[in-house]
């Protein structure tokens, strides 16, 4: 019997930690993602306001 739930235990450990490894992934690439999408959104921004700016001057 000790022997059965030995391998058991470890084998829902190893499961969890790659449940855990997965999730931590995902949300590494999204963090990522989101920073990505946030600069690309203030070079838009900032290759507008100059433009805007000095078709309003002249």
């Amino acid at each position: 019997m000790t022997r059965g739930r030995i391998p058991d235990k470890w084998s829902m450990r190893v499961l969890w930690m790659c449940a855990i490894g997965s999730a931590v992934g995902l949300y590494m690439v999204a963090v990522e993602r989101q920073m990505q999408n946030r600069d690309k959104m203030l070079a838009e921004l900032g290759s507008i306001d100059p433009n805007s700016g000095s078709s309003e001057d002249g």
